[in-house]
């Protein structure tokens, strides 16, 4: 069975659909097969998970047909799945992504978790999220936390662009976008209560051993700084006190094996006490808490 354009005289169900493509995938060496192709089945009906097998007797339209045929095209070809349907799921909402931001990872909700018990819901406080990307933290945030007042930074024009067309989709008043490059200049005029960032943190001589859907199609810029992951803590580290009230908190993703040490001396050889690295769920020290006096 082919999902060629020139069978035209197939009729496809949903569930032919699911069969073929997991067989097909499988083929093709991926690891989860299955859940390739209900991905592109949830985003092409626009229907939940469970929603595609309620619906597995449905005959797909021809127009259907061709658009799943163009995607299974580019996915054998290792594009993530959220580029190809054009959004991604990030703490319980919808956020478009295109190749100008990161997608954003499961793990960082953590970041968004921490971030929230350091912000009480009737406080009014000024929030930095740097290198904003698709702005999901950003906007995250001013959704949990109403009352706060969120900037987002990046150095990316295009990346800003789909910041602010999810902060359009979820229409919240509470958030705004800005270009800056926070490695030469000061993100704001007026020191934040809290800023959080994901920054690039992949060292160069790692990125060749990177999945290929990241390596080939995600922006290098979001993933590393071209140097040994570290670029962004060392300014952070040595600005926080002037960019961040007292009392107020700097909180950081970091990556994996000997990165999280490294990122927290750098911290505590600038003088910083309070200085503490949480686990993610899979039980990894990947979240960096800075409080400041």
């Amino acid at each position: 069975m082919s999902l060629s354009a020139q069978d035209k005289t197939k009729t496809w169900r949903v569930i032919d659909l699911i069969h073929w493509a997991e067989t097909y995938f499988r083929e093709k060496k991926f690891s989860t097969p299955r859940s390739e192709i209900e991905w592109l089945l949830q985003s092409l009906l626009n229907c939940s998970r469970m929603d595609v097998y309620l619906r597995f007797e449905e005959t797909l339209s021809k127009s259907q047909l061709s658009i799943l045929r163009g995607w299974v095209k580019r996915r054998i070809s290792h594009e993530p799945l959220q580029y190809i349907t054009g959004s991604t799921e990030f703490y319980g909402r919808t956020f478009f992504v295109t190749p100008s931001v990161l997608i954003p990872r499961a793990e960082t909700e953590r970041l968004i978790d921490i971030s929230l018990e350091k912000i009480p819901e009737i406080e009014k406080m000024n929030i930095i999220d740097i290198g904003t990307g698709s702005g999901c933290i950003a906007i995250t945030v001013a959704m949990e936390r109403p009352n706060t007042q969120v900037i987002g930074i990046d150095i990316s024009k295009d990346a800003l662009q789909i910041a602010d067309k999810n902060k359009n989709y979820h229409t919240v008043k509470n958030v705004q976008f800005e270009q800056d490059d926070i490695l030469l200049n000061k993100p704001i005029q007026e020191p934040a209560h809290l800023i959080i960032c994901n920054p690039p943190y992949i060292r160069q001589e790692e990125m060749d051993s990177l999945m290929e859907d990241v390596k080939q199609f995600e922006p290098h810029e979001a993933l590393t700084d071209n140097q040994d992951g570290l670029t962004f803590y060392r300014r952070l580290a040595e600005k926080s006190h002037e960019w961040i009230l007292p009392g107020g908190w700097l909180i950081l993703e970091v990556g994996l094996n000997d990165h999280p040490i490294k990122a927290m001396n750098l911290f505590k050889d600038q003088g910083f006490k309070n200085v503490e690295l949480m686990k993610d769920y899979n039980g990894d020290d990947r979240i960096l808490i800075v409080k400041i006096a």
